[in-house]
């Protein structure tokens, strides 16, 4: 549009100029201004057209270069779309590359634990069966032991009928005998008038001597007895009624030392789900120090006992994953005599029973339900463990004496810890005593004693 007006005032410029030009020249050339004024007329049409020819190309040019305009910015727009869509889908591929990595370390995890669960299952399966085949025999023993007893109890039932009988017939013989020893006692009677009577008639001729004087006045059957009496014998001594004969051996720890503990040779040597612990106890100490401690290394406090030399000791702690424990009364052991306590615990169940002298002194749930006490620890009697095999302080020691110290891998039922207590034999399951002790250290003593009474 610029163009075509330049043009056309360059157009009229020339046109004026040719005028003042033409303006100069003499009349006699009029004749020829009449035909160039038609040719400048034609021009001028033509030039018209040309002008509204080229505004019309102007126009589609002027078109055309807007639409392009608008398609360039219309792919700019695109070009920031796609770059835009770029980023976003690069940040979602980072993004995805993040969480396919976290996934994958989960996925690690998630195997690890997973094995770690069949394990569990496995032993768990394990502990089951062999509680199962536990519990079949008990049933198989308890079956056993009903027939015997049933069987003996018929056989009393027959000998106490026996015995009445016996007894009734016994009677009737007594009867008869006290009916023969009345008329034996009055013949007697009647042979000691005749025997008084011949002594007498013949006092005058004999003298008797003081033996045969005694002799003739005693009684008939109490000479029987002087003469026939014969020299009494020693009967054997037989054991003590009520002895407790099941203790195998004892440990003694007479003073409170970091120096005085006992280290078991091995651990458990699977995991446990559920325990028991028994022993004989005594002290005369006015605390009860820790008796047991088992420790591994990722935690010193899996299985512990603990007990320290306070001013108003009354409990001691029953620690199982520290720092899950539970507080056991101890009052009634510090006597200075002899009690046998028994700790038990169940993971399935996740209860725990504290039986002194075969009575339940404290009992609770909700401990440590579903845990395992893992194996590979270590185990000491006497010290509790800060570090593995270390760490003690000579407040927590024990002071005292242990005997029949046994660990079951099961939960003893209350028969069986009345059993135990009694004397009778130990039940089955048993996973460590002290004859599994492999080092002794300090002044700690360890003997063999059968019965309590000698320990």
């Amino acid at each position: 549009m610029g163009f075509s007006k330049r043009f056309h005032w360059i157009f009229v410029t020339w046109i004026c100029c040719n005028l003042h030009v033409s303006g100069s020249l003499p009349s006699e050339s009029a004749k020829q201004r009449k035909p160039f004024f038609e040719r400048l007329r034609r021009l001028e049409e033509q030039f018209r057209r040309f002008q509204d020819l080229s505004l019309t190309r102007l126009q589609i040019i002027s078109e055309n270069f807007n639409v392009s305009s608008n398609v360039d910015l219309r792919l700019q727009s695109l070009t920031d779309q796609f770059n835009n869509i770029n980023a976003t889908a690069n940040r979602f591929h980072t993004a995805a590359e993040s969480d396919i990595g976290s996934l994958k370390s989960w996925v690690k995890k998630l195997q690890k634990k997973a094995k770690k669960i069949d394990l569990k299952m496995s032993t768990l399966e394990k502990v089951l069966n062999e509680r199962s085949k536990q519990v079949s025999r008990d049933k198989k023993e308890q079956d056993l032991l009903v027939t015997n007893l049933t069987r003996k109890v018929e056989e009393q039932r027959e000998a106490i009928g026996a015995l009445a009988a016996g007894r009734i017939k016994l009677q009737k013989e007594m009867e008869g005998i006290r009916d023969e020893v009345k008329g034996q006692g009055v013949k007697v009677a009647s042979f000691e008038e005749q025997m008084t009577s011949a002594l007498q008639n013949d006092a005058l001729s004999v003298k008797p001597s003081p033996m045969q004087s005694a002799a003739a006045t005693a009684p008939l059957g109490h000479r029987a007895k002087s003469f026939n009496q014969a020299p009494s014998t020693k009967q054997p001594l037989s054991k003590k009624e009520g002895s407790i004969c099941n203790v195998n051996s004892v440990m003694h720890f007479p003073n409170s030392s970091t120096e005085n503990y006992a280290t078991f040779g091995k651990g458990f040597s699977t995991g446990l789900f559920e325990m028991t612990i028994c022993s004989w106890l005594r002290t005369k100490s006015n605390y009860l120090g820790t008796m047991l401690s088992y420790a591994t290394e990722d935690n010193d406090n899996k299985l512990v006992l603990h007990g320290r030399n306070t001013s108003k000791q009354t409990t001691i702690h029953f620690v199982i994953g520290d720092p899950a424990f539970r507080e056991l009364p101890v009052i009634p052991l510090l006597d200075g005599r002899w009690h046998h306590i028994c700790i038990i615990w169940s993971s399935f169940e996740g209860k725990y029973w504290y039986y002194i002298d075969r009575r339940l002194a404290a009992a609770g749930s909700k401990f440590q339900k579903g845990y395992e006490i893992p194996a590979g620890g270590t185990l000491i009697v006497g010290q509790e463990q800060d570090n593995v095999g270390g760490g003690f302080d000579y407040t927590e020691s024990f002071v005292g004496s242990l005997a029949g110290f046994t660990i079951w891998n099961r939960a003893l039922v209350p028969g069986e810890i009345s059993s135990i207590t009694t004397g009778k034999s130990l039940p089955g399951g048993r996973v460590l005593t002290f004859n599994d002790v492999s080092t002794l250290n300090g002044a700690v003593r360890h003997q063999n004693c059968t019965c309590l009474e000698h320990c």
